[in-house]
Formats: C-alpha cells, structure tokens, sequence
C-alpha cells in the first residue's frame, strides 16, 4: 500500500508552485474550467485590441476615416447587436460546459467539507449520507473516480478551491452546495480558501491525495481502526495523558478514547497527515510541538488557545502522543 509520507518534502510537493497552477488540470472537471478561461482569455484578447484599435482612430484617424467608422450604423452593430450576441452565445455554451461539475449521476463517493475559522471539517459519507470516517483539513480520493462533496459552513462564508481537480465554491452558512470533483492520476494537490474569511484567511489551506482505487480503499479501512494503546510508548501514554488534563479533549475528538469534542479538527489520525494548521506546515515532531505551545503564533486568531504553560518534556509527550495517532 502507497500511502503519503508526513514529511516536509511531501507537503512542498503537494502544495507547490503557490499561487496553483490553474490552467493546470489534472481531471474532467478542472478540463472543463480550463477550457472556459482560455475561451475568456481569449475573447478578451480581441476586445482589447478592437478597443485598442477604435481609440487609435480617434485620436489619429482622419476626418473620413472617423466619419466612416462612427456612423450610427456602426454603433448600433458593434456597440450593441454584436456584444450582445457573443455574450448570449457565450453564456449558453459556458452553462453547457460546466454544468458537469453540479450534476449528480448517484454513482460518485460522496464527502462533506465544512468550513469553519480557519480549518477544515471533513466527513466520509456512505450511500445514505452517513458519516462513516471523520478527519480534518485533508481530502483522499480514488484516482478515475468522480466525488460529490457536499459544502457547508459553520461560521462565515468560505470558498472550497483544488484548482487541478474541479471549479470553486462558496459554502455559505445555512446552505449546503456541490461540487464534484475527480483526480486521473495518483498524486497531492493542494487547495485553499478563496473567500475573505477573516485575517488568517490567507493561512487555510488543505490537501487533496488521489490514491490508486485498491490503495484508497485499504486506506479508508485503515482509518476506522483507531491506534491501540499497546501500540503507544511510555512517552505517548504520558501525552494521552496530558491531552485530558489540559482540556484538549474538549475541543477534539480521538476516536475509542474518552476525548469526543467536536469544536475542533479530529485529530484520531492526525500523526497520518501531511500537514498541520490547515496545509500551512508539514506534519513533524518539531511542528507539532511548535502548533500545541503558541499555535496563536503561527496562525493569528485561530481558536486554539496558546498552552505556553507547559514544559518541554510536557510538550514532547504530547508531541510523542499526536505523532503515533496514526
């Protein structure tokens, strides 16, 4: 089984090239988006330089040559018939185009993503629409295969974006919109809120990993068994520990331990992921101890508070702990 590493370089490899390449598409759906902006890109193009052409018969043209061209005819047609013709033909063939990245066919893997200040809820859903896995701020697809993913937010309004995997929208408190989504090929790619959210707006990003159809599904069946204690060392069941005593498990939920909170990202396989702070830092020892002591430092206003109380060996427990939920 190929699963992604959590490791600096795998997160620079996933989140690379920022701003995203975005007439970069690596699926049918992102195709059709790329499609419409080069066909905008270009019409654009041509309107530039009729402009461009029109004011340098203005200021330079002849007497004849203004006459001719400025005639109520010729405003009539350009300035009126024509624009208005190529932006009816233009909308009709647009809504054609994408109409594919909203329309449910019953077959695709069905996600919800919510939003919230500034992270990323994320749940596994079956055919009814049941929550079958909870994880936060990263998304794992089968490649060749098309995702539903439902959007909704918690607070304020945010926009869910992978430019190589599908188009952008807004999810809007109170409602609940689609999108779908599909990787042809195995891989990271990275995503980011692109709706004003706040200040630390700019700080929420996440990944999406496209594994192969068998590794994904041996990766699904890995996430619904949570990490033994067994499996954790004398260092680990010292941060377990710490995690209930400084009020970590009100905020956060470890699925087969007594910390259930659900105000913050679930973190029962967060040793697992590629990034920490919503796609901002690469999942390490170092960073985690970094996030738990003065996350306030690192992403300004997020609602984690600052444990700068503890001490090292408190925080490398706790480290320790977070690394082995895998």
């Amino acid at each position: 089984m190929s699963l992604p590493t959590s490791s600096a370089s795998s997160l620079a490899e996933a989140l690379s090239g920022w701003p995203p390449p975005v007439l970069d598409p690596h699926g049918p759906f992102s195709n059709s988006v790329t499609t419409l902006a080069w066909v905008l890109f270009g019409l654009m193009t041509l309107i530039f330089i009729a402009v461009c052409a029109a004011l340098w018969v203005a200021i330079y043209g002849s007497d004849t040559l203004r006459a001719k061209l400025g005639g109520e005819r010729v405003v009539k047609w350009f300035g009126l018939i024509i624009p208005a013709g190529v932006l009816l033909l233009l909308l009709v063939w647009s809504l054609m185009l994408v109409r594919g990245l909203t329309t449910i066919q019953g077959d695709e893997l069905r996600m919800r993503v919510s939003g919230n200040v500034y992270w990323w809820r994320v749940s596994y859903l079956d055919a009814a629409g049941r929550e079958v896995h909870a994880d936060a701020n990263e998304l794992h697809i089968p490649v060749g295969r098309p995702v539903v993913v439902e959007m909704v937010s918690e607070d304020v309004i945010h926009s869910f974006w992978v430019p190589k995997l599908g188009g952008k929208m807004d999810m809007i408190p109170g409602r609940t919109n689609r999108l779908k989504l599909q990787a042809d090929k195995a891989g990271s790619y990275g995503g980011q809120c692109a709706e004003f959210c706040g200040g630390a707006h700019a700080l929420m990003g996440f990944v999406v990993v496209a594994h192969e159809p068998a590794d994904w599904q041996r990766w699904m069946d890995s996430r619904l068994k949570p990490v033994a204690a067994a499996d954790l060392t004398v260092e680990a069941l010292r941060g377990r520990q710490l995690f209930n005593e400084v009020g970590c498990a009100a905020c956060h939920r470890v699925a087969g331990t007594e910390a259930q909170g659900i105000s913050g990202p679930d973190l029962t396989h967060v040793g697992s992921r590629l990034s920490l702070g919503a796609g901002i830092l690469p999942n390490t020892r170092a960073t985690l101890i970094g996030w738990i002591g003065d996350s306030q430092s690192i992403k300004p206003n997020n609602r984690m508070p600052a444990y700068r109380s503890l001490k090292a060996e408190e925080l490398n427990a706790l480290g320790s702990y977070m690394e082995a939920l895998k």
